[in-house]
């Protein structure tokens, strides 16, 4: 997922001639800053409607107000557009330590 994310990074701000050439690090930093903000807040996300994630988390936070857990349900997840389930690990497959003699 990071290098999907840092490809997109690359190529929608660094690389793009709209905004370049850079002159110094901090116009790239600044311009980190807020493309960073806009991934966080205000991209149109597919996996959630299409909203923005700012949008979505402040209507699930509304829809959710008077819960007392601190992070979501599995059964919101569903509404979310998370609809796989954690895989399961195969039989026989033991993480444990194996004695070799």
């Amino acid at each position: 997922m990071a290098e999907s994310v840092n490809g997109l990074f690359k190529t929608e701000l660094i690389r793009n001639e709209r905004f370049g050439p850079w002159r110094t690090v901090e116009d790239v930093e600044l311009a980190t800053l807020r493309w960073v903000d806009w991934w966080n807040t205000r991209r149109l996300h597919s996996a959630i409607g299409h909203v923005p994630p700012a949008e979505f988390e402040a209507q699930w936070l509304g829809a959710n107000s008077s819960a007392t857990h601190t992070g979501p349900r599995s059964d919101d997840l569903d509404s979310g557009g998370i609809t796989t389930p954690a895989p399961e690990e195969p039989e026989g497959l033991s993480l444990g330590l194996v004695a070799l003699s």
